[in-house]
């Protein structure tokens, strides 16, 4: 087993309790290091309640870095799951020491900062992930194979909403998780388009493999008072010719986590819900429709790989976590005893999909404040 360390996290931390029971699941790292909180004795106690030893419980993650590349059993990487405002710093302080990274997404405040981390990578040799969360699943993977093989001819129309409710009403103090993302100081220029709207660029991008030339944005504050984003529209319009439309929400009553890509095409059409991850549906020009099931039906083997358990036994978004991690791990460990990697390894979110993220929220936001104008997305 690798070891690794977590940045951010602590005590109640909705996404830092995923990440580490994620890596788990597939047991090829082991939790060494950490500094949890700013809070150095909240921190301390929680290292030492998961087992962590207390010489590897830092005061800053500056010392967390500093520490572990000197160590011959150091760790082969970080997971920064802090928030938006510190991915850059606490990102660059690692690479910088030659320590691998996954960073929860968005990666960054802006493009600029992307592009940094995205060098110093390819300068270091070093792996870096991002978490997006649902290219991790089987269905979406073998939707992206069936898109390769040319199974619903060219594209012509791409449709992705990921609608919640969790904030549709005004902010209460008690929720950990919600006053910090309409800070613009601590999540950035945007709330629901960089926390959500971002997940819908990755999948999009990933199962098409369709590259944005311009996009015309309207993003919304619905609820009273809120400086941030809780509602966006996007029009895309790919290099390709094929158009799109992506919808995020987190003022959608009625909807808890859904999340739903549909790809339509010359020869026909596919379509996934989060919700129901093990299934798609898949309808070709010529015959009924088809719905395909994970652990079931035959997928392609990159697909197929990693399918967990037996149909009808649901896998979730711990599953969909650790594929991404499983995948990394297995590209690091690769490469710590030499082989040379191959395109296959990258089969996880890479720091270059965390700036395309980035990239795609800034654009948005100039649009919008231009009255929705369309702006190319690589100028």
């Amino acid at each position: 087993m690798l070891n690794y360390g977590m940045v951010g996290g602590g005590p109640g931390a909705f996404i830092g309790d995923i990440h580490r029971k994620a890596i788990r699941i597939d047991a090829l790292a082991k939790l060494t290091a950490g500094c949890f909180s700013r809070n150095v004795d909240k921190s301390r106690k929680f290292g030492k309640e998961l087992g962590i030893e207390e010489n590897c419980l830092y005061s800053n993650f500056e010392e967390m870095a500093k520490t572990e590349a000197t160590k011959k059993d150091g760790i082969s990487f970080v997971v920064c799951v802090t928030p938006n405002v510190s991915h850059f710093i606490v990102c660059k302080t690692f690479l910088e020491q030659g320590i691998n990274v996954v960073c929860d997404k968005p990666l960054t405040f802006t493009s600029h900062q992307a592009r940094i981390l995205a060098d110093i990578v390819k300068q270091k040799n070093l792996l870096f992930a991002v978490t997006y969360t649902y290219t991790g699943y089987p269905a979406i993977k073998q939707m992206r194979e069936m898109v390769k093989k040319g199974d619903i001819g060219k594209i012509r129309f791409v449709n992705a909403e990921y609608p919640q409710d969790w904030l549709a009403m005004p902010l209460s103090e008690d929720n950990k998780l919600a006053p910090w993302r309409m800070d613009p100081k601590v999540s950035g220029i945007t709330n629901c388009l960089g926390d959500i709207g971002t997940h819908i660029e990755n999948l999009a991008a990933f199962v098409t493999g369709l590259k944005i030339k311009k996009i015309s944005a309207h993003l919304d504050s619905l609820v009273e008072g809120r400086i941030l984003d809780d509602n966006a529209v996007v029009n895309i319009e790919y290099e390709s010719g094929a158009k799109g439309l992506y919808w995020s929400s987190q003022i959608a009553f009625g909807n808890d986590n859904a999340v739903r890509i549909r790809i339509f095409g010359e020869k026909g059409g596919l379509e996934w819900v989060q919700e129901n991850p093990d299934h798609f549906i898949f309808t070709p020009c010529d015959r009924p429709k088809e719905i395909w099931s994970r652990g079931r039906d035959s997928f392609e083997n990159p697909a197929q790989k990693y399918s967990r358990i037996p149909a009808g036994h649901q896998e979730g978004l711990f599953e969909a976590f650790a594929n991404i991690y499983k995948s990394y791990i297995k590209a690091l460990t690769k490469k710590n005893n030499g082989e040379k990697l191959s395109v296959e390894d990258f089969d996880f979110p890479t720091v270059e999909m965390g700036f395309d993220g980035v990239n795609y929220i800034e654009k948005c936001f100039e649009s919008n404040k231009n009255n929705s104008a369309w702006i190319k997305i690589n100028e």
